[in-house]
C-alpha cells in the first residue's frame, strides 16, 4: 500500500461483522476456580440492568445452597425450569423453549460448561446458548477456565482433576465480553473455610485436593492470560474493521521472516526465545513467496518447509505470504495483525540492493512505524543432509546448449540477410537485422542465449559490415554505442523472457495443484463410506506425494489400516506407534518431526469439523519438495472432511432406522395401550357383572354383557391377529399359496364373517353374471377385504351403504368396495396405506364409528397381502360431494382376455 494512501477496512472482518447483525450479544464471567464470584457478580450486574429499564430474566441459575447468592435472585424473574426423567430419576433442567417463547433483551444462564441431562435438544448448555443468541437475545454466563477444551490436560497436570464438561475456546474466542471476576487464593480459601464455596467435608476435602495454593495461583494465571488474549484478538479485528494500520502494542505480537537458507531454523529457534522473553507472547512464523523470482532451488523449499513444522511444534502460527514487492508484503501483513515485533536474519547488503533500494532490512526500518525490529545474527546452520543439498549450477553449457545453438542460427541467418541487403540495395539499417535476431533469441531461450548471441553478432556486424571491415578494430565512437545496444536489449529481453517463462512455470504448477485439488474434492464428495473415501483419499495423497500413502481408521479403539495406494502395506512397530501416537495426540508423528522421526513415514490425523476422523501416513520420499508437501496436507484435510461426512452418512442412516423403530414401537404401544386395553376393559367389567349380579339381572341384560363379550372378544382377536400379519409381513416370514380363485366366492365368505357387525347398514352386491377365475392365494385375499369391510364399517355411519362390485378386463380382475363415510383428505389419499396411519376424525363422526375404527394397521395389512399375491392397490376419495371412499384391488389375470369376448 502506498503511504499515502488511506487505510481501508479489511473486507473480512466487515463481513464477519455482518454475520453478527441480528445476533444477540454474549457476556462471560470468567474465573479460576469455583467460589470466586461469578454467578454473584453476574446476578448484581443483572440487578444494576433492570433497574435501568432493561429486561432482564434468569435462564437457569445455580446458587449451591448460598444464601447470599439466593438473595440476589429476588427481584428477578427466574424462568421455570423443565423436568427430565433419566434413570429413574427427574432432573431439572434449562426450559430453552420457555427462553425463546419468554424472549427478554438479557437472560442470564448460569454454568456455561454444564452438560445437559440425556433427552434434552442440545448435549451442552453452551448449545442451548448458541441458539438463544441466534434468535437475538442476549445472553450472560459463567465459566471458570478449566472448563476450556484446550486447557484440560494442563489442569489434570496441575490439580490431578480430569475436567468433563467442557466447551471449545472457539466459543469463548467469539465473546462480545469477558468480565474476569479474579480473587487471590487465599481470599477464596477464606470462602472455602467460611462454607461459601462448598458445605461440609467436601470444602474439607476440596482444600486439601483442588483449592492448594499453587493450584489456585496457576489457575489465575490461566484465567488472565486467556483472558487478555481474547481481549488482544478483541482489538486486532476492531482495528481491522476500522481500517486502523497498527502496531498497537496493548499485546506483543512477533513476526519472524524466514527465507530458505540455512539458517531457518534458528531464526525459529530465536523467535521462540524472544516470545518466552515477552511473558508467552503470540508470535507467527512467515515466509514470503515471489511469483516474480521463484524458487528453483528444491532445498530452499525442504528448508522453509522444516522451519515452519519446527514453528508449528514451538507453538508459533506459521504462513506463507506472496507478494512481489518483499517489504511491502510484509509490511501490511504487520499491519492487519497488529505485529509489534518483528525478527529477520542479518546479512550484509550487497552494493547494487541498496542503491536500487531492494534492501529488505532498510526497507523495513524505513517503514516498519512502530513496529520494532530485530536482526537476528547467523546461528548454526542446519546440518541436515537433505537441506545440504547443493543447488543446481547457475551455468552450464551443456544443458543450456540449444539457447546458444538458437542464437548462433539466428546470427547466421542475420550475416546471410545483411549480405544480401548490403549487395542488392543501399542504405539498409543492417544493425537492425543483428538487433532482431539478438530479440527473436532473447523471447525463445532467455538471457544467457541472447548474451551469446548479442556478443556473437558485435563480433559478425562489426568484422563483415563495419569500416574498416574484416577486421575487430571499431571504426567510429557510434558503433559502441550500437553494441551496448545490443547488449542492453539482450539482458531486457532475456530477464523478462525468464520471469515470463518463471512465473508461467508457477502458474502450471499452481493450476495442476487447484486442477489435483478439484479432482480429489469431486471424489471424495463421491464416496458413500468411509471406506471409499479412504481409498480416494489413499490415491489422491499418493498421486501428489510421489510415493506410498496409507489411510487409518478407528476400529473397536484400535487404528486399523483402512486404504493405501498403491496398495495396503503392513507396518513395523515403529511405524504404528508413530501412527497411534498422531491418533491419540492430534499431532504429527513420524519423519520430519519430533516424535518417533526415525521411522520411513509421516503420520498425520486426519482431523474433521467434530474432531479426530483417523490417520494418513505418507512414506519418506527424498525428493518431495516443500509444494508436494502443502499440496498432500490440502488432501488430508479434504479427506478428514470426507471421511467424517461419511461416517456421519452411516450414523444417519442408523438413526432414521432407529428413529422409524421407535415410532413403530411408539404407535404400536399406544394402539396397545387404548385398542387392546378397550376391549379387554369390556370384557372384564362384562364377566365381573355376570359374576357378582348374575343371579339379580333380567336375562336380556344377561344376554346383552354375553354378546358385549363375544363382540370385544373378536375385536381383540382381530386386533391381535393384524399385528401378528404386519409382524409375518415386516419380517418377511409371509408364505403364499396359489391356485385358480373365484373372486365372487371369496367376496361371499368376507361378506359373512362381517355380516354381524353391519347392524344398520346397507351391503349391495354387484357381481357378473361369469368372472375370470385368477391364481391367487385365497386365505389372503379374503382378509384383506375382510380389512377393508371393517375399514368401510368403521368410517360408515349408521344407515348408509356399502357397495362390493366386482368386474374385469382385458388383464385383470377388479374389486371395488364404496363407502359414504366422510371421505379421505387429499393430501392424506397416498398415504391411507402405511403403518399406523389414522386420518383425523371430522367432528361429526359418531362416537361408534370413533371406537371402532381399530389400530391402523387394516388398510396396510391389505395393501401387504395384496401386493405379495401380485396385485394392486389403490384408494379414490371422494366420491360425491365430498363424501366416500373407493378402494381398489386389481389382481391380475395368467392369461389376458380377448377384446371381443368382454
Amino acid at each position: 500500500m502506498p503511504l499515502d494512501e488511506p487505510a481501508r477496512p479489511d473486507p473480512d472482518a466487515l463481513l464477519a461483522e455482518a454475520k453478527r447483525q441480528g445476533r444477540g450479544r454474549l457476556k462471560v464471567y470468567l474465573g479460576m476456580a469455583p467460589g470466586v464470584g461469578k454467578t454473584y457478580e453476574m446476578l448484581t450486574s443483572g440487578k444494576r440492568r433492570l433497574a435501568e429499564g432493561v429486561d432482564v430474566a434468569v435462564g437457569v441459575v445455580e446458587t449451591h445452597g448460598r444464601k447470599d447468592t439466593e438473595a440476589l435472585t429476588e427481584g428477578l424473574e427466574v424462568m421455570p425450569r423443565i423436568p427430565i426423567e433419566y434413570r429413574g430419576r427427574q432432573l431439572m433442567e434449562f426450559d430453552i423453549d420457555g427462553a425463546l417463547k419468554r424472549r427478554p433483551k438479557l437472560l442470564l444462564v448460569d454454568e456455561f460448561a454444564h452438560s445437559n441431562a440425556p433427552g434434552s435438544r442440545h448435549p451442552k448448555r453452551w448449545h442451548d446458548v448458541e441458539e438463544l443468541l441466534d434468535a437475538g437475545i442476549d445472553v450472560w454466563t459463567t465459566l471458570n477456565v478449566q472448563h476450556l477444551e484446550s486447557l484440560v490436560d494442563v489442569v489434570w497436570k496441575i490439580t490431578g482433576v480430569r475436567v468433563r464438561e467442557t466447551v471449545p475456546d472457539s466459543v469463548l474466542s467469539a465473546a462480545d465480553e469477558i468480565e474476569v471476576v479474579d480473587l487471590t487464593p487465599e481470599e477464596l480459601r477464606e470462602r472455602l473455610k467460611a462454607g461459601k464455596v462448598y458445605m461440609g467435608e467436601t470444602a474439607q476435602t476440596a482444600a486439601v485436593n483442588f483449592f492448594k495454593p499453587e493450584n489456585l495461583t496457576a489457575l489465575r494465571e490461566m484465567a488472565l492470560r486467556r483472558a487478555a488474549q481474547t481481549i488482544d484478538d478483541q482489538l486486532t479485528q476492531a482495528m481491522r474493521r476500522g481500517g486502523i494500520e497498527g502496531p498497537w502494542a496493548a499485546g506483543e505480537r512477533i513476526l519472524v521472516l524466514i527465507a530458505g537458507d540455512p539458517t531457518a531454523s534458528a531464526l525459529v529457534r530465536a523467535g521462540r526465545r524472544l516470545a518466552d522473553l515477552m511473558q508467552d507472547a503470540r508470535w507467527t512464523v512467515a515466509h514470503v513467496e515471489r511469483p516474480n523470482r521463484p524458487s528453483r532451488d528444491p532445498a530452499t523449499g525442504r528448508r522453509v518447509a522444516e522451519a515452519l513444522k519446527l514453528a508449528e511444534q514451538l507453538g508459533a502460527a506459521s504462513v506463507v505470504l506472496t507478494g512481489d514487492d518483499l517489504p511491502e508484503t510484509v509490511l501490511a501483513y504487520a499491519r492487519r495483525n497488529n505485529i509489534t515485533q518483528i525478527v529477520m536474519g542479518k546479512s550484509p547488503d550487497k552494493l547494487w540492493r541498496i542503491v536500487a533500494g531492494r534492501s529488505l532490512a532498510r526497507a523495513l526500518l524505513q517503514r516498519s512505524g512502530g513496529a520494532a525490529l530485530h536482526f537476528v545474527g547467523g546461528g548454526a546452520p542446519d546440518t541436515d543432509n537433505r537441506m545440504a543439498t547443493p543447488p543446481p549450477p547457475r551455468f552450464s553449457l551443456l544443458r543450456d546448449w540449444p539457447g546458444y545453438a538458437w542464437g548462433l542460427g539466428m546470427v547466421v541467418v542475420a550475416n546471410g540477410l545483411a549480405f544480401f541487403l548490403d549487395r542488392y540495395s543501399t542504405g539498409a539499417d543492417l544493425a537492425m537485422i543483428f538487433l532482431a535476431s539478438i530479440l527473436i533469441t532473447g523471447l525463445v531461450f532467455g538471457l544467457r542465449a541472447a548474451v551469446a548471441a548479442s556478443a556473437l553478432a558485435i563480433l559478425t556486424y562489426n568484422f563483415f559490415f563495419l569500416e574498416p571491415r574484416f577486421s575487430l578494430q571499431i571504426g567510429h565512437a557510434a558503433d559502441v554505442f550500437t553494441f551496448a545496444i545490443f547488449l542492453a536489449v539482450a539482458a531486457v529481453t532475456g530477464w523478462l523472457t525468464g520471469r515470463v517463462r518463471d512465473q508461467a512455470r508457477l502458474s502450471s504448477q499452481r493450476a495442476a495443484a487447484v486442477t489435483a485439488l478439484l479432482a480429489a474434492s469431486r471424489r471424495l464428495s463421491g464416496a458413500n463410506t468411509q471406506e471409499d473415501a479412504a481409498q480416494v483419499l489413499a490415491e489422491q495423497a499418493s498421486a501428489a506425494a510421489g510415493g506410498r500413502t496409507l489411510v487409518l481408521l478407528p476400529n473397536d479403539e484400535e487404528l486399523v489400516p483402512a486404504a493405501g495406494a498403491p496398495g495396503i502395506v503392513t507396518l513395523n512397530a515403529g511405524a504404528m506407534a508413530a501412527a497411534r501416537w498422531a491418533w491419540e495426540k492430534g499431532e504429527a508423528a513420524g519423519a520430519g518431526t519430533g516424535t518417533l522421526p526415525q521411522v520411513g513415514w509421516t503420520f498425520w490425523p486426519l482431523v474433521g469439523v467434530r474432531g479426530r476422523a483417523g490417520v494418513a501416513g505418507v512414506e519418506v520420499h527424498e525428493s518431495r519438495g516443500a509444494d508436494q508437501e502443502r499440496m498432500v496436507e490440502a488432501m488430508l484435510d479434504q479427506g478428514a472432511v470426507a471421511i467424517e461426512r461419511a461416517e456421519l452418512a452411516a450414523a444417519t442412516v442408523e438413526n432414521a432406522a432407529l428413529r422409524r423403530s421407535d415410532k413403530l414401537r411408539a404407535a404400536l404401544l399406544n394402539s396397545i395401550s387404548h385398542d387392546l386395553r378397550t376391549p379387554l376393559a369390556t370384557v372384564m367389567g362384562s364377566a365381573t357383572t355376570l359374576i357378582d349380579y348374575g343371579k339379580s339381572l333380567k336375562p336380556e341384560v344377561r344376554a346383552d354383557l354375553l354378546l358385549s363379550i363375544r363382540e370385544e372378544a373378536e375385536r381383540l382377536n382381530r386386533y391381535v391377529g393384524d399385528l401378528l400379519d404386519m409382524t409375518r409381513l415386516e419380517g418377511g416370514a409371509l408364505k403364499t399359496r396359489s391356485e385358480l380363485v373365484d373372486v365372487r366366492e371369496v367376496l361371499s365368505a368376507a361378506i359373512k364373517r362381517v355380516d354381524r357387525r353391519l347392524e344398520t347398514r346397507k351391503l349391495t352386491r354387484d357381481f357378473p353374471a361369469a368372472l375370470t377365475s385368477v391364481e391367487c392365494d385365497p386365505g389372503l385375499l379374503e382378509q384383506a377385504i375382510v380389512n377393508i369391510l371393517e375399514n368401510a364399517i368403521a368410517y360408515g355411519p349408521d344407515g348408509s351403504g356399502i357397495d362390493v362390485a366386482a368386474y374385469e378386463d382385458r388383464a385383470n380382475v377388479v374389486i371395488a368396495i364404496d363407502d359414504e363415510g366422510p371421505g379421505i383428505p387429499q393430501a392424506e389419499v397416498e398415504r391411507i396405506f402405511e403403518k399406523f396411519r389414522r386420518v383425523e376424525e371430522p367432528s361429526d363422526r359418531v362416537p361408534r364409528a370413533v371406537r371402532s375404527k381399530g389400530a391402523g394397521l387394516g388398510l396396510s395389512i391389505a395393501k401387504g397381502f395384496t401386493e405379495a399375491m401380485g396385485g394392486r392397490i389403490a384408494a379414490v376419495s371422494p366420491l360425491a360431494e365430498g363424501r366416500g371412499t373407493r378402494i381398489l384391488i386389481s389382481l391380475p389375470k395368467s392369461v389376458a382376455t380377448h377384446r371381443l369376448l368382454l
